[in-house]
């Protein structure tokens, strides 16, 4: 009868842990279709632009709070000059130009405190001849968290100029919708 409720116990242990476990297998889901949609976007054979914050995708793949303040930043008419975009630039590739991506690896990290870190890792300017970080490649973290039972993206963290960096794309979209 020991051996029994040892084995109960060591099972029910087992299944509590299951669902921390699963945030870490599902935690790439959302990045690798964001990843998919920004490849498109930078092939060289692109026809329509992907707007990987559509407001479809806002809602699925990307957290309450998140989406939130994407909105709150698309509001700021200054920041919305081409009238897709609160910004002038691919917030992924983190320029306004790059090349066909090469290279891309997506990596998920352990659980931490409700959120699993994605890294993506590529080569963005590989066609362009004679710059000085042909071959370099970019990084960038996304933080997945847990909402209504799936996986989102709850922020973006992307390097500035000269490697700055990292910088919380909701702290950048908190400032645009104030206008700074």
């Amino acid at each position: 009868m020991k051996k029994i409720a040892v084995l109960f116990a060591g099972l029910v242990a087992a299944v509590s842990v299951e669902p921390r476990l699963s945030l870490a297998a599902d935690a790439a889901e959302p990045v690798k279709e964001i990843m998919e949609d920004t490849q498109k976007n930078w092939a060289s054979d692109v026809n329509d632009w992907i707007d990987i914050f559509e407001e479809s995708m806002l809602g699925r793949l990307y957290s309450k709070d998140f989406g939130d303040k994407y909105k709150a930043a698309a509001q700021n008419p200054a920041a919305d000059e081409d009238g897709i975009s609160p910004f002038d630039y691919d917030v992924i590739v983190n320029g306004q130009d790059a090349c066909p991506l090469q290279d891309l690896s997506i990596e998920s990290g352990q659980p931490v405190n409700n959120a699993t870190e994605v890294t993506v890792k590529f080569k963005a300017a590989t066609c362009m001849e004679g710059a000085p970080n042909k071959d370099d490649f970019t990084t960038v973290r996304f933080e997945v968290i847990e909402e209504n039972g799936k996986s989102v993206i709850d922020d973006i963290m992307v390097h500035g100029e000269g490697g700055l960096g990292p910088t919380s794309l909701k702290e950048i979209m908190v400032l645009i919708a104030r206008g700074q």
